[in-house]
């Protein structure tokens, strides 16, 4: 049966080689693309009439940014999604607790945050089942979705995932690519780009993005002042088709 998988996803990748001239893809397009991939399903945003938006934090978990986060986002009665990185939530397991336990979701961001493009498919299956593992092992239960790390993928990870029934989650809107380390700047753009099923990407974690945690309860505030509320992103994709 291995042997089986192997021929084709050799056969799958020679076609898609052979395709993308043809097609008049980059392969730097389908790389960093977020509403694109060769296989399974991908969702940068969600076709719904509600105005529900999902809040997602990429990296960690880490000292001191992860017990901030859930200052406020217990203060705020949110809840997020939390796409933590397996070697991260290996070195501290009760900061993966503490967050399941708030009952936040969690989603798998790889285990070592490698680029998912030049990899091989034992590189990818083990990346993946991996942190799934540690994030059992944090006592959350319900569906994990990935992220690729820094949002890269090309041909081995789109195809493990949906082999194996996983879904893709990306974002649409993304504060911090537009104010880095303003605050109120921070806030402000994502109450002004949010739309009904969109899902918003940051990270707190690490030092060097005490602006966006700091802009945390405001992003928060701003946001349901224009009508809208918070969900999982679990839950927003039950509401609906994926949004290009």
């Amino acid at each position: 049966m291995r042997r089986v998988r192997v021929r084709r996803w050799v056969v799958v990748v020679a076609a898609v080689v052979v395709a993308l001239p043809l097609a008049g893809l980059g392969v730097l397009e389908v790389v960093n693309a977020r509403g694109f991939q060769f296989f399974g399903g991908l969702t940068r945003a969600v076709a719904t009439d509600e105005r529900v938006v999902a809040l997602t934090f990429d990296d960690g978990p880490v000292p001191g940014g992860a017990e901030e986060l859930l200052a406020v986002l217990a203060e705020k009665d949110v809840k997020a999604t939390f796409y933590l990185v397996g070697r991260d939530l290996e070195a501290h397991p009760e900061l993966g607790r503490a967050i399941a336990s708030a009952g936040h979701e969690i989603g798998n961001h790889s285990y070592s945050h490698q680029r998912m493009v030049f990899v091989t498919p034992g590189f990818v299956a083990d990346e993946v089942e991996r942190t799934d593992r540690l994030i059992r092992e944090t006592g959350y239960a319900g569906a994990i979705t990935f992220r690729p790390p820094h949002g890269k993928k090309l041909l081995a990870l789109p195809h493990y995932l949906s082999e194996h029934g996983r879904t893709t989650v990306m974002w649409d809107v993304e504060p911090e690519a537009e104010a880095d380390d303003d605050a109120e700047a921070l806030a402000r753009h994502t109450a002004e780009h949010v739309a009904p099923g969109s899902i918003v990407l940051l990270h707190g974690m690490y030092e060097s993005r005490a602006a966006t945690r700091e802009a945390l309860g405001s992003l928060i505030d701003r946001v349901h002042a224009r009508g809208y509320r918070f969900a999982a992103v679990s839950d927003l994709l039950r509401l609906g088709p994926a949004r290009g």
